[in-house]
């Protein structure tokens, strides 16, 4: 019985989805821990550190073996790694007291395989990532180009500051993304490397020379990773980052989901996640259409960075090998993985269908009676007044409209306003009032954020 919400089913599609859950199964890392025996095996095979047809032969043979799986977790609950117990049944396969079967595992450790075959997982989970992100990114490149130039309130400390568009907050958003792209292609070849060092890393099973330094590089060639220039296996930085990544991009869905949600809620109504038929329903109050994809993201932001945070204990290791801190990243990486590209999966759902109410967005913006906009008067009148005195009359005239109430907007205060009438011609000051003329660089700022080229994914020139 699944203890996970990840692996719950009734939570799983909500915090991961099935191809990156497959990715991390048991059975899909023992797979990844037999190829890279495997092709440790036919890289000794051929430097001539065992003999040249034994590499193959073990391939060919593991390549069809029905492993006892029920044995191999009995097994690892007395040793406390499966990689003794996966060996053992390798080895029985090849032929114990054959040729090929006694060089099975040769000069390697457990963490040897065990680093490596997360390091493959890794890197195909980045590659899920890198899809989800391309999505939501070309997603919000779409919302940011469809609504460039629709105004609505900008917030700050949630109360109105100055206008903004809708675009420009989806390209704010967007940028992030970019961003994080840029930091998955930077990290690949820093982080997706081999580990195979031996019992302390020196690689002296295979000899004072560089014979297994030669090994190390022919396995990172056999199984597509870089080389790197030293044992990391209790420098855990490589697997930190990636983690720290995935919290990253965790923080900017986490900041989209507040965003979507107040601007959800029924005194905004500025935006709505897209309508299924019972999506966000409550059992008891039939109007609910609770934004359910943003709530998920908010709570797998938090997971994320609470994730990265047992990542970044996992570094502090004990000498030559960890008595420990390990095992905390047997739960962080995969866990993380599967709640980071469920909730890409998630945010691309709910941008991708986004019910954009424009017409809110404008009556928000309005709702302040030219409030909003004070900035815009102020600064054109410091340069008839000097800023602070600006800054002084504009205040008490923002105090007379708030206390006006109703029916009374800021133009109207100020246009009694002797200082004001003598500064400011009253067709310029009607403009300065109008809030969609008070945007600043946002258009091209979103322009630019569209103009970001992005690369081809991983692989592809």
């Amino acid at each position: 019985m699944p203890v996970s919400a990840i692996d719950s089913l009734l939570f799983r599609n909500l915090f991961g989805t099935a191809e990156i859950r497959a990715l991390f199964s048991d059975k899909s890392y023992i797979h990844d821990c037999v190829d890279v025996e495997t092709a440790l095996a036919r890289s000794q095979s051929k430097i001539g550190i065992i003999p040249a047809h034994a590499g193959e032969q073990i391939t060919t043979t593991c390549a069809t073996l029905d492993l006892d799986y029920d044995r191999l977790s009995d097994d690892t609950e007395i040793v406390g790694y499966p990689i003794l117990p996966l060996v053992r049944q390798l080895t029985a396969a090849c032929g114990d007291e054959g040729e090929a079967g006694k060089y099975v595992h040769w000069g390697a450790t457990t963490q040897d395989i065990q680093d490596t075959a997360t390091v493959l997982q890794m890197k195909a989970g980045l590659g899920i990532v890198e899809r989800k992100l391309r999505d939501v990114i070309g997603t919000l490149a779409e919302l940011a180009k469809r609504y460039r130039d629709t105004p609505m309130a900008g917030r700050t400390h949630l109360q109105h500051a100055l206008p903004v568009t809708f675009g420009y907050k989806c390209a704010v958003y967007l940028s992030g993304f970019q961003r994080h792209l840029e930091r998955l292609r930077e990290l690949r070849p820093r982080c997706l490397v081999v580990q195979f060092g031996g019992a302390a890393g020196t690689l002296a099973s295979l000899g004072s020379g560089e014979a297994g330094l030669r090994v190390r590089k022919a396995l990172a060639v056999e199984l597509g990773l870089g080389d790197p220039v030293i044992t990391w296996h209790t420098a855990r930085d490589g697997i930190a980052e990636i983690v720290n990544f995935l919290a990253l991009v965790g923080g900017s869905l986490g900041k989209m989901a507040v965003d979507l949600m107040v601007m959800s809620a029924n005194e905004l109504s500025e935006v709505s996640e897209p309508f299924v038929p019972h999506r966000g329903a409550s059992s008891t109050m039939p109007q609910k259409r609770n934004p359910i994809s943003s709530e998920v993201n908010l709570a797998a932001s938090k997971i994320l960075r609470a994730n990265a945070g047992l990542c970044l204990d996992a570094m502090s290791t004990d000498f030559e090998r960890a008595s420990g801190p390990w095992h905390l990243e047997w739960v962080a990486v995969p866990e993380s993985f599967v709640v980071a590209v469920g909730a890409l999966s998630q945010a691309d759902f709910a941008l991708s269908g986004l019910v954009v109410n424009v017409q809110q967005m404008e009556r928000n913006l309005d709702s302040t009676r030219g409030l909003i906009v004070a900035e815009a008067v102020m600064m054109e009148l410091a340069g008839r007044v000097g800023r602070q005195p600006a800054h002084d009359l504009i205040y008490e005239a923002c105090k007379k409209t708030i206390e006006a109430g109703e029916g009374t907007s800021l133009f109207d205060v100020l246009v009694q306003d002797g200082t004001v009438k003598g500064a400011i011609p009253g067709a310029k000051l009607a403009e300065l009032c109008r809030p969609a003329n008070y945007l600043g660089a946002a258009g091209r700022m979103v322009d630019d954020v569209l103009a970001v080229r992005l690369g081809a994914p991983d692989g592809l020139p």
